[in-house]
C-alpha cells in the first residue's frame, strides 16, 4: 500500500494533476494528504534531502539551487531551500566538500527557516519547491559532486588572501566615493595588484612546476537586462584570460580560467555592475530633473552601452604585459600562452556547441550615452585582450 508520501508525490509531483494547467490542483491534493499526517515530516525531509542529492549529482550547486528557487518561486520558498541544503549538506565531512562549497553555505546563514502558518500552507510551499528540484535539468559540472575525495587539495598561499582582500577592499572604496578622481586612484591600484596576482600565480606555477588546471565557476545573470549584463560579463572574464558561456534559460553564465583569474572576474564583475547601477541611478535622477520619465528602453540602453563601452575600453587598453611587472623575464609569454590554450581547452571540452545570441537593437539615444559615460569612468582590469566573442 502507498504511503501518504507517495500519494501526495503522485498528485502534486508525477502524476496528471501536476501536468501544467493543473498544477494548483495536484500541490492542493499533495498538501492536504500532507497537512493531515504529521507522522509524514521525516520522510519528508528525507524525500527532499534525496532530491538534492540527486542535483549535485546532475552538476548543480548550493548557489545555483537557491538563485533558480529565487527565480522561479518565492521567498518562503527559497528560505525553506537554504534549510533543506543545511541539512543535507551537514552529511558530508569538510574534506568531503568541493573548494567553492563552503563560502555557498556560509551565504546560506543570511535565510532565516520558515514555517507556513498552518501545515496546509506550509507541505503546499514544500511541495512546490520540491517539484522545481525534481525537474532541475542535468547541468556541466564545474566541481566534483560533495561526498567525492578530493586526492590533489587545491594549492594554498597564505598570502593570497591578504591580495584578494586589498582588491576587495579598494573596489569596495571605488563604489563607495561620489568623486571620480578618488574613484580612478583607488581602481588604478586595485588592477595593479588583480595582474600581479595572476602573473605571479603563472610564473609560480611554472617555475615550481606545480599541475594546475583551469577550473571553472558559475555566476548568476539576473533579470533585468540579462542579456546586457551577460555581455558585460564575457567582456571580464576574457580580459582576465577566462571563457565565458552564458545559458539565458537558466540564468547563469559558466566562466572558465585558472583560479585566480576565475576570483578576479568575479570580483571585477560584481564590483562594475554595482558601480553601474549606481551610474544608472543618477542618470535617471538626472533624467527626471529635465522633466523626462525614465524608462524601460532607457535603461536597457544605459545597460548595453556600458557593457559595450566596457569591453571597448578593455579592448583598447590591450598590451603585453611588461618584464618589469612580470619580473619573469622572457618565461612569461609561453607561460601565458600555454595557459589560454589550456582554458580554451577545457571551455570547448565542457561546451562543444554553443549558439550565438541576436541583440536587439537600442532606441534610446540618452540611455546610450550616459551608459557609455558610466563606463568610462568605471573602474576596469588594464590587463586584457580581446579575442572575438561570439559565443
Amino acid at each position: 500500500m502507498d504511503s501518504v508520501i507517495d500519494r501526495a508525490f503522485a498528485a502534486a509531483l508525477y502524476g496528471a494533476d501536476a501536468r501544467v494547467g493543473r498544477a494548483d490542483e495536484g500541490l492542493d491534493t499533495g498538501a492536504s494528504l500532507l497537512a493531515a499526517d504529521p507522522t509524514a515530516d521525516a520522510e519528508l525531509a528525507a524525500r527532499g534531502e534525496e532530491s538534492l542529492r540527486r542535483a549535485w549529482e546532475r552538476g548543480w550547486q548550493p548557489a545555483d539551487v537557491l538563485r533558480l528557487v529565487r527565480r522561479d518561486l518565492d521567498e518562503p520558498h527559497v528560505r525553506l531551500a537554504a534549510a533543506l541544503i543545511r541539512a543535507e549538506t551537514r552529511r558530508y565531512a569538510p574534506g568531503l566538500l568541493p573548494a567553492r562549497w563552503p563560502a555557498q553555505l556560509a551565504a546560506l546563514d543570511a535565510h532565516e527557516p520558515w514555517r507556513g502558518p498552518d501545515r496546509f500552507t506550509h507541505a503546499t510551499a514544500v511541495l512546490a519547491l520540491y517539484r522545481l528540484l525534481l525537474r532541475l535539468p542535468p547541468i556541466e559540472p564545474v566541481g566534483p559532486a560533495p561526498g567525492t575525495p578530493l586526492h590533489v587539495p587545491p594549492p594554498h598561499r597564505d598570502d593570497e588572501p591578504r591580495t584578494l582582500t586589498r582588491i576587495r577592499a579598494l573596489l569596495a572604496k571605488a563604489e563607495a566615493t561620489g568623486y571620480p578622481e578618488e574613484a580612478e586612484a583607488l581602481t588604478a591600484k586595485a588592477q595593479e595588484l588583480m595582474a600581479r596576482h595572476s602573473v605571479d600565480e603563472a610564473l609560480l606555477a611554472a617555475r615550481t612546476h606545480r599541475a594546475d588546471l583551469p577550473g571553472a565557476c558559475r555566476i548568476g545573470v539576473d533579470a533585468p537586462y540579462e542579456t546586457a549584463k551577460a555581455i558585460l560579463l564575457d567582456a571580464v572574464a576574457t580580459a582576465n584570460r577566462c571563457r565565458a558561456v552564458w545559458n539565458e534559460a537558466l540564468g547563469f553564465t559558466t566562466v572558465v580560467g585558472f583560479e585566480a583569474d576565475l576570483e578576479v572576474v568575479e570580483l571585477l564583475h560584481t564590483s562594475l555592475l554595482v558601480q553601474g547601477l549606481a551610474a544608472m541611478t543618477t542618470a535617471e535622477a538626472g533624467q527626471r530633473a529635465g522633466g523626462r520619465k525614465r524608462t524601460k528602453t532607457f535603461r536597457q540602453a544605459f545597460w548595453m552601452a556600458y557593457a559595450q563601452r566596457v569591453g571597448a575600453r578593455l579592448e583598447a587598453a590591450a598590451a603585453p604585459v611588461t618584464h618589469a611587472e612580470a619580473g619573469g623575464g622572457g618565461a612569461l609569454l609561453p607561460v601565458l600562452a600555454a595557459r589560454d590554450v589550456a582554458v580554451t581547452d577545457r571551455a570547448e571540452r565542457m561546451f562543444p556547441e554553443t549558439t550565438s545570441t541576436r541583440v536587439r537593437g537600442v532606441r534610446d539615444g540618452a540611455g546610450w550615452a550616459e551608459g557609455a559615460a558610466a563606463a568610462t569612468n568605471a573602474s576596469l582590469h588594464t590587463r586584457v585582450r580581446l579575442p572575438g566573442r561570439d559565443r
